[in-house]
């Protein structure tokens, strides 16, 4: 059960972050990459609510199931390209953050895939689906719960 409904006690907080969120969609990143991005950094912060909206969205793009099935376990899977796995790895690292930061390897290894800009809007998009997350975690937003208002009935899924 739904601990609070943060979109009724911070309507104004919620239309600000949720118009940043909007910001986005004109990034350098593609739709394709947000998608992955999105349930990569859910799946590490354990949100049932923003897991279940974006393998919804990401259906609804037309991602491919078992690509979908194997974002969790990227690293193993042959199905990502070089620059979908750059995004993904850059998703963990921001997504964690090491005590000791984002090591240089890692970024330089991104930097071969992205170009400067990408990255930064890249780690906007990192920074929105974690606070995401976070609003979803501790209030315990229900999986599915939203699914009408967003159109996400369309994906096909139950």
């Amino acid at each position: 059960m739904q601990r609070i409904n943060y979109a009724q006690q911070s309507p104004e907080l919620l239309k600000k972050f949720a118009a940043f969120n909007l910001a986005l969609k004109e990034s350098t990143i593609e739709e394709s990459i947000l998608d992955l991005v999105t349930l990569r950094a859910s799946q590490l912060n354990g949100c049932g609510f923003c897991v279940d909206m974006h393998v919804k969205e990401a259906k609804i793009h037309g991602e491919r199931e078992l690509r979908l099935h194997h974002v969790a376990v990227w690293r193993e899977s042959t199905l990502f390209a070089p620059r979908e796995r750059a995004a993904l790895a850059w998703t963990e690292i921001v997504t964690k953050l090491p005590e000791q930061g984002v090591p240089d390897d890692i970024y330089e290894r991104v930097r071969g895939q992205l170009s400067e800009k990408e990255i930064s809007d890249l780690t906007f998009a990192i920074v929105a689906i974690n606070g995401w997350n976070r609003l979803s975690v501790a209030f315990k937003t229900v999986p599915g719960s939203a699914d009408a208002l967003y159109g996400l009935d369309k994906a096909g899924l139950k």
